[in-house]
């Protein structure tokens, strides 16, 4: 077998006991995944996926950025091709380098799906990267491999795209108008118009006005249509909105300031204090905004994107050159929090790349503040060793019911069992460790579980 039945769990053995008895009463709950980069038009077609190097090499930037770090370049990996020429040749690429991922946990998620979707039982290699690709994209080719029939196959209740304001969200629209009852809802990401950094701002506000009838050139119009926008997404059954932000700051200008600043930066003349303060100022936005639509609002703050210039300008944007950086809540959110954070009506999701903030920022934050929830382990630490840290350094002060229970947040779709999966053993380890100590008893960690696997997901995405 590629994946042991024990696997994340505690060598110790009566934590191990204790942990195998949690993860068999949560191991087939319902997958709820609210917050993930999947394609909507997967669904709306329900084609076949092409072949095995187009659906786990291509789009997944935790596979190939590993890769060019080992200088495979990406053009033998034809990144940027629609249609590659030779997916063959990028699948044996990946095989004879498949070692580089030993330790990481993207070697389990892909293990998991070879072992548990493909029935592939000896470890991915050079010799046998014929026969993966062969066996894979065979299977691809049946009926119960089609987008809509893994959905069903993997459990899901829930899959969340995430979406630009300016997406027509036709595929969204197809999918409510078929006969296939699958809930799949859109999540707003407005950060190309309300980052003046972001490649096309200008025209992208020109869109904006275009679709929702708005002038855009002025403050108040150009939230109408923000408002516009969101309500158009809501009516497909979106619940929350997602802010990429380079920090968490955000400023509570008064409307005359806001206005003042909107006309520089529509003018293209900001500089990038001004740029930061007007970001700042649109989180405070887009607080108002849902608290009064009620949507939840996500803050994925602390990465310098696309740090390799050279490639960003070559092939765009998320190529793998994401990097974490430290990141301030406690000050930069203060604007906000004076503002919103008492207001119980309102869902505020942070997450974070800078591990250093969980025990001296965001629990004591998310601890005291009604309004606010700490996502899970985000991107880098999306991790066996991340969740754990996680769990340590949270839960003294926030507790468990502060956090928001477990997402995905893949453009991988056949990894998202293989997440999930990793997520519920961890935090089954984690329980079994409290219980072991007797600072829980087991039946408390058993609903503590089902909570963290599937209740606090659904309430704070209001699922």
């Amino acid at each position: 077998m590629l994946i042991h039945p024990d696997r994340l769990f505690s060598s110790e053995p009566t934590q191990r006991k204790i942990a195998r008895r949690l993860f068999e009463e949560i191991r087939t709950l319902p997958i709820v995944s609210p917050h993930g980069h999947t394609e909507a038009a997967w669904f709306a077609s329900n084609r076949p996926f092409p072949d095995a190097a187009q659906l786990f090499v291509q789009p997944d930037h935790y596979i190939f950025r590993m890769l060019y770090s080992q200088g495979v370049s990406l053009e033998d990996l034809e990144i940027g091709q629609p249609a590659p020429k030779n997916p063959r040749k990028i699948w044996r690429i990946f095989a004879r380098h498949y070692y580089l991922f030993r330790g990481t946990p993207t070697r389990m998620w892909l293990d998991y799906a070879f072992q548990e979707l493909f029935g592939m039982q000896d470890r991915l290699s050079e010799g046998n990267a014929d026969f993966y690709f062969d066996s894979i994209t065979e299977k691809l080719h049946t009926p119960e491999f089609l987008p809509r029939a893994l959905y069903d196959r993997f459990g899901l209740e829930v899959l969340a795209t995430t979406d630009s304001p300016l997406d027509s969200l036709a595929d969204h629209k197809a999918i409510g108008e078929s006969n296939w009852k699958a809930r799949i809802i859109p999540t707003f990401r407005p950060d190309p118009l309300v980052d003046p950094d972001f490649q096309g701002f200008s025209a992208n506000l020109k869109n904006l006005a275009e679709l929702t009838g708005e002038d855009t050139s002025t403050w108040q119009g150009y939230l109408s249509a923000l408002r516009s926008a969101r309500k158009r997404f809501r009516e497909l059954g979106c619940t929350a909105t997602d802010h990429g932000h380079p920090t968490a700051r955000t400023a509570d200008l008064s409307e005359t300031e806001a206005a003042k600043l909107f006309r520089r930066v529509v003018a293209g003349t900001t500089d990038a204090e001004e740029t930061e303060l007007f970001r700042a100022q649109m989180l405070m936005e887009m607080a108002r905004m849902s608290l009064e639509d009620g949507l939840v609002m996500q803050i994925h703050p602390g990465s310098f994107r696309n740090h390799d210039r050279q490639l960003f300008e070559r092939y765009g944007r998320d190529m793998g050159a994401d990097i974490p950086r430290p990141t301030n809540y406690v000050d930069a959110l203060r604007p906000l929090l004076d503002r919103f954070g008492n207001e119980r009506d309102l869902t505020i999701i942070l997450f974070t790349l800078d591990e250093s903030t969980y025990s001296r920022e965001l629990a004591p934050l998310a601890g005291h503040y009604p309004c606010l929830r700490l996502g899970p382990p985000w991107w880098f630490h999306d991790s066996p060793e991340g969740m754990m840290r996680y769990r340590e350094r949270v839960t003294e002060t926030a507790g468990f019911y502060n956090t928001a229970g477990f997402n995905d947040d893949t453009r991988a779709f056949l990894g998202i069992p293989g997440r999930h999966d990793m997520a519920r053993r961890m935090d089954c380890c984690f329980l079994a460790k409290l219980v072991a100590e007797h600072r829980l008893d087991e039946d408390e960690a058993l609903e503590v579980a089902r909570d963290l696997t599937y209740n606090l997901v659904k309430k704070a995405y209001r699922l």
